[in-house]
C-alpha cells in the first residue's frame, strides 16, 4: 500500500490503533458470498453489520424496523458476516407491527430461501430470501421474526438500533401474539437489509454511510427520528426517483480505522455498494477520525474520502458528501482536531470532486460560536443533535441532489 492511505496505516500502527490496513482494498472488490442478485428491487431498510456478542441456541428474535419506500416482493438479507461457523435459521417470518411484539392479524407470513424453510448462511456470507408476494407499505413498522436452533460463536447484527425488538426462547416466529415474546433487545440480530420492488421501475435508493449521528444516537427511541428517517419522509413527498433510504450508520465509526465497526473503507462494499437499487452514496463521516488524537491529518482523511468516491463511481454510484459538524464542548475536542475539521470542510466545499455537497456544519453550528453546535439542536453532549437537530439535517438535504445517474 502506497500514498496517503499507506501513511494512515503506518500512523495507526505506531499508535497501536486497530486499523485494518490489509483490508482496505486498492480497488473495488468483487461480490462477497451471497451478494445481491440481479433484479432484487430497491433497499427499503438497512443497518450496518458488526459483531454482536455471542449467538445462543434455540433463540428467537422479533425485529422491528421501519420501511422507507413501499412495494411488493419483499426480500430480507440475513448476515453472518462476523460469524466463525455456519449460521442456520430454521424459521423466518415477516409481518406488520400492531403494538409491541404483537402483529397485525393475518400479516405474518413465512419467508423461504431457494424454496426451503431453512437456510444455512456460511461464515462471512449473507443470504437473501425469496420474494414474498404482496405489498409492503412505505413508512410502516415491519417485523421480521427468526429462530436459530443451534447458533454459537460470534453473532452478526447492529448494536444500537434505537428501536425496541423482542426475544423468545424456542420457535414462536409463526405466532402473531406477543405472549411468548417476553424479552427485549435494543439491537437487530442477523438481519442487515430489506428490499421491495416499487411500482415505478425507475425508483432508486440512497445509502447513508455514517457514524453515531447517522445511527441516531440521542434521537428518541422507537419513534424513528434518526436524520435518515426524516430524510425518508421528505423523499416520500418530494416526487423524486430516489425514495429508498438505507441507514448505514454505526456509532463510533471511522473512515480510516476499524474499531466501532469496520471502517467506512472496509465495509463500503458489503454495507453500501451491494445494496439493491442504490443510486447514490451519502457520505457523512470523519469526526471520529479527527477527534481520536491518532495523528490523522486533513490530507489523510481527504485521501479516504477520495478512495470512497473512486470506488463508488467505479460501481456506477453518485456520491454526495456532507461537511463534518461542530463539536466544541465534547470531551475530545481540541484546537488541533478543530483545525483538521476546518481544513477538511474547506476541501469538501471547494474541491468540486463530489457529485453534490450538503453543508451539515452550516446547518448545525451556532452563529455566535461556530465551533459549537447550536444549543437548540444540541442534545447536551455538544456533538450529537437532538430530534430537532436530526430533522434540520434532513431538511438541509436537497432531494434533487440524490436523484443522480452516472
Amino acid at each position: 500500500m502506497t500514498g496517503r492511505l499507506g501513511r494512515v496505516c503506518r500512523i495507526a500502527a505506531v499508535l497501536l490503533v486497530a486499523v485494518a490496513c490489509q483490508s482496505v482494498p486498492a480497488r473495488a472488490s468483487g461480490p462477497f458470498p451471497g451478494a445481491t442478485a440481479r433484479g432484487s428491487g430497491v433497499v427499503t431498510w438497512a443497518a450496518g453489520a458488526d459483531r454482536l456478542g455471542e449467538g445462543t441456541a434455540d433463540s428467537a428474535y422479533r425485529l422491528v424496523l421501519h420501511t422507507s419506500v413501499g412495494g411488493s416482493d419483499l426480500r430480507i438479507r440475513l448476515s453472518n458476516a462476523f460469524g466463525d461457523r455456519p449460521l442456520t435459521l430454521d424459521s423466518v417470518y415477516a409481518g406488520l407491527q400492531s403494538e409491541g411484539a404483537a402483529l397485525r392479524p393475518g400479516s405474518n407470513r413465512r419467508l423461504t430461501f431457494d424454496g426451503a424453510r431453512t437456510v444455512t448462511v456460511p461464515a462471512g456470507a449473507v443470504a437473501w430470501s425469496d420474494p414474498l408476494p404482496g405489498k409492503v407499505p412505505a413508512a410502516v413498522n415491519l417485523v421480521v421474526s427468526l429462530h436459530t436452533p443451534d447458533a454459537a460463536g460470534p453473532a452478526t447484527g447492529h448494536g444500537m438500533a434505537m428501536q425496541t425488538s423482542y426475544l423468545a426462547r424456542g420457535d414462536h416466529t409463526a405466532e402473531a401474539g406477543a405472549a411468548n415474546w417476553t424479552g427485549t433487545t435494543g439491537s437487530w440480530w442477523y438481519l442487515d437489509a430489506v428490499s421491495v420492488r416499487p411500482p415505478n421501475a425507475a425508483t432508486g435508493a440512497v445509502a447513508v454511510l455514517g457514524d453515531s449521528i447517522t445511527d441516531g444516537w440521542q434521537s428518541t427511541t422507537d419513534l424513528n427520528r434518526r436524520w435518515p428517517d426524516y430524510l425518508a419522509r421528505r423523499l416520500g413527498g418530494a416526487g423524486t426517483a430516489v425514495q429508498g433510504v438505507a441507514d448505514e450508520g454505526i456509532s463510533g465509526n471511522k473512515v480510516l480505522a476499524d474499531g466501532a465497526g469496520q471502517s467506512a473503507l472496509h465495509r463500503l462494499d458489503r454495507d453500501v455498494l451491494s445494496q439493491p437499487g442504490v443510486r447514490t452514496v451519502f457520505l457523512f463521516e470523519g469526526v471520529n477520525d479527527l477527534k481520536a488524537h491518532t495523528g490523522v491529518t486533513a490530507a489523510d482523511l481527504i485521501a479516504g474520502y477520495r478512495e470512497i468516491l473512486r470506488r463508488a463511481h467505479a460501481a456506477g454510484k453518485c456520491v454526495v458528501v456532507a461537511t463534518v459538524g461542530p463539536f466544541e464542548g465534547w470531551s475530545e475536542w481540541d484546537p488541533v482536531g478543530e483545525a483538521v475539521r476546518q481544513d477538511v470542510n474547506r476541501f469538501i466545499r471547494t474541491s468540486g470532486e463530489f457529485d453534490a455537497v450538503t453543508d451539515f456544519d452550516r446547518t448545525l453550528r451556532s452563529p455566535y460560536v461556530r465551533e459549537r453546535i447550536l444549543p437548540f439542536f444540541d442534545n447536551g453532549d455538544h456533538l450529537h443533535p437532538n430530534d430537532k437537530g436530526m430533522q434540520a439535517l434532513a431538511d438541509s438535504v436537497d432531494p434533487g441532489s440524490l436523484d443522480c445517474a452516472r
